[in-house]
Formats: structure tokens, sequence, C-alpha cells
């Protein structure tokens, strides 16, 4: 009995976590700070669904896939939406060209729209 409490539970919540989707980067805005370090304003977007469900950090990767910065989001963005935040100091190493931005949410990890920009 207690399994199907536990099951029908976990149904109920399953339509509220899926419609919150995946988290989409949405805009990104790239400055040099000069000696190979960048300043990057992103918006994401996500129908983030309290704590149990929203964008949690995104990413600039270099081209071979490595983490070059991250930024932790944290807490939901339910009333604001797409949202924007920055992180700077952010080190790429030289003869980078492009980098990638990739946002996270909590549920299903990685998997939105990334985008690719080129450094000034």
């Amino acid at each position: 009995m207690r399994s199907m409490v536990l099951f029908t539970a976990l149904l109920a919540l399953w339509p509220a976590m899926a419609i919150a989707g995946e988290a989409d980067v949405v805009a990104v805005e790239v400055r040099s700070q000069g000696g190979g370090e960048y300043a990057f304003s992103v918006t994401v977007r996500h129908a983030d669904a309290g704590w149990k469900h929203y964008a949690n950090k995104w990413d600039v990767l270099a081209p071979d896939g490595s983490v070059l910065g991250t930024r932790e989001l944290l807490h939901p963005h339910e009333d604001e939406q797409p949202f924007t935040r920055s992180l700077s100091g952010v080190r790429v190493p030289a003869g980078i060209e492009t980098v990638t931005v990739r946002a996270h949410d909590s549920v299903h990890g990685y998997g939105g729209v990334e985008r690719q920009v080129r450094l000034p």
C-alpha cells in the first residue's frame, strides 16, 4: 500500500516537472577584460517550477568541451523569464576564437539550446 501511495504521489508530480523542460540559452554578450579574460552576460529561458525544477547554472565551454567558467544560479526565477546573469574573469586560452555557452537545470541536466559565440 505504501509503495502505491508513493507511486501515485510521484505520478502526480511528474507533469509539473516535465512541463518545465530543459534550460535554453537565448542570448550571450561577451566583453574582453584584457589579459585573456572575458565577461559574459547570458540570458537563459526555463519554465522554473520552484526549488524542485529550475535552471541552476550555465557554463562557458572551450571548443574541446572543457569548462572555462560556470555561473551558479542559486534560486528559481519563476517570475523572471527569461533572465540574464553575468560572470566575469573567465580565462580563455590563447588561440581560442569561439566558445559555447550551455545551460543546466536541476531535473534534466544539460540538453537545451546552446549558443556558440565568437570572442571579441
